[in-house]
This record gives structure tokens, C-alpha cells and sequence, in this order.
């Protein structure tokens, strides 16, 4: 054999195992995805389209208090959530934000069920939840298409505070959120933001604390 043949065999010796090397293997199906590898807080995900029946028996589960209703308060021209209707996560009604929240000072949580910082953040919320009373409304407001999926991490979480599905992030353009998670917006009662906390609050007594300095409510 010559040697221009020789080499002729030997480049193609090298390419077919390159072409092994990188060839899809049946097995590769089954790698774990992104998730299944890092977490995202909680059981599996259901799809936005799950059954309804599903749907129902985890809004059953997850037992979340009621969104709060029009109160005989009558919101401002301007309220910053005028003109936004929500459905509520806990049990498929309608809620009229502005109407909803008149009155009444109040926090919205802006989350996701795959954010991590909103697992640690949720049940300090709960707990402010708690000790405020009927002080303060709290209201989580979740800004992804999969609301089974935000109801699973509600249950995991062990959160009933209310709250309102928000998939095209209304919420967040109204009162100039930034895009990231959690973010916290403290609304005074007249619908005008007193503050937006892009931030993970880390305990329930840092959520008093900024409560009281931005509404002037002590809980």
C-alpha cells in the first residue's frame, strides 16, 4: 500500500470515530433535564393546559384564602391597577385589582413557581400575612402560564395567603417592576405604588419593617 493510501485509511478511521462519538445514543431521551438536575422548588410542573378536573382538585389542596372583593371604597381615576382583571388562582373567579384593593393598603408579590428565591420568600409572606390581619391585603400575584404548577408550590410551601394568575405580567408593567423575581409592591389605598422591592425578603420582619416605613402601617 502507498503511503498517500495509507493516509487515505487513517483519515477515515479518524472520521468514523468522530461520527460515533457525537452520534445521537437511545439513551439520551432519558437525560435529566434542567430541573430534574438543579430543582425548581417542588414537585413536577403541569402544563398551562391542564385538565380542569386536576386543576379543581389542586385548588382543593391548596385550600387558599379568598381573593379579596370590591370593597365600598371607590378606587382613584388614576389608581395604577385601574383597568386590570385577574383570575384568582385559588378559585377561577375574577378580581378587579383596583376595585379589589381600595381602600386598604397593600403588598403584591410578584413570583414564579421555578424561582428559587420565591420558595425561601413565600411563607415570611404568609407569616406577615398573619400578624397584619386585615391590616394590610397580601396578595401574591403569579406571572407564569402554569398555574397548576403554581398551585403545587403553593401547597409544598404550605402559602394560603390569596392570590391572583398573572401570565402576561400586567402587574409588573404597571407599576414599572423590573424583570426579575420576586419583587414586592407596596400599594397604598387610594392604588397609587408607594414602593416596588425588586428583592427577596428574608424574614417576616423585614417585610414589617418596610411596610411600616412606606405605608405607615406597624404589624
Amino acid at each position: 500500500m502507498s503511503s498517500a493510501a495509507r493516509w487515505s485509511v487513517a483519515a477515515l478511521v479518524v472520521v468514523a470515530a468522530l461520527v460515533v462519538a457525537i452520534w445521537p445514543r437511545g439513551d439520551d431521551a432519558q437525560a435529566p433535564s434542567y430541573e430534574d438536575r438543579f430543582g425548581s422548588g417542588g414537585g413536577a410542573p403541569m402544563s398551562v393546559g391542564a385538565d380542569p378536573d386536576a386543576l379543581s382538585a389542586l385548588r382543593a389542596d391548596a385550600a387558599l384564602e379568598p381573593c379579596p372583593i370590591a370593597a365600598s371604597s371607590t378606587p382613584a381615576a388614576d389608581s395604577v391597577l385601574a383597568g386590570i382583571t385577574l383570575e384568582c388562582v385559588g378559585d377561577g373567579s375574577r378580581v378587579d385589582l383596583a376595585s379589589a384593593l381600595a381602600g386598604r393598603p397593600a403588598v403584591l408579590n410578584l413570583w414564579a413557581y421555578w424561582c428559587g428565591p420565591c420558595a425561601e420568600e413565600l411563607p415570611y409572606m404568609q407569616q406577615f400575612s398573619d400578624r397584619a390581619g386585615d391590616a394590610v391585603t397580601v396578595l401574591t400575584v403569579h406571572t407564569d402560564p402554569q398555574q397548576a404548577s403554581a398551585l403545587s408550590r403553593l401547597v409544598d410551601y404550605s402559602v394560603t395567603v390569596p392570590g391572583v394568575q398573572d401570565a402576561d405580567g400586567r402587574v409588573a408593567a404597571a407599576v414599572g417592576a423590573p424583570a426579575v423575581l420576586p419583587v414586592s409592591v407596596l400599594i397604598r389605598p387610594d392604588g397609587s405604588v408607594a414602593k416596588v422591592l425588586p428583592q427577596p425578603f428574608r424574614s417576616v420582619d423585614e417585610i414589617a419593617a418596610a411596610v411600616e416605613q412606606n405605608l405607615g402601617v406597624a404589624a
